[in-house]
């Protein structure tokens, strides 16, 4: 995994690379690592995960097919401005 510092900007270059390391999963395998997992844990762990993954796929079919509503998008706030107060639910 590599990333660029841009002008000596390393705390830009961090952050850069931590989401780098969220989004490959790096975190929840070494969290995973730092204890012994019996086999028995693996496999239910591992079947939950395949589970979560065929609920996923369906659940994006269904979305392209139209048969159920995509979720709402929130809208984008540029950086620096402070986010609108959620709306009260009435």
């Amino acid at each position: 995994m590599q990333v660029l510092v841009r002008d000596n900007n390393v705390e830009q270059a961090l952050r850069v690379l931590k989401k780098k390391m969220q989004r490959e999963g790096i975190f929840r395998e070494m969290k995973a690592r730092r204890a012994y997992e019996k086999p028995s844990e693996r496999r239910t762990r591992e079947g939950a995960e395949a589970i979560r993954r065929a609920k996923k796929a369906a659940r994006k079919q269904a979305i392209r097919e139209g048969l159920i509503a995509a979720p709402k998008k929130k809208p984008m706030v540029p950086r620096g401005q402070p986010r609108p107060a959620p709306a009260a639910a009435e």
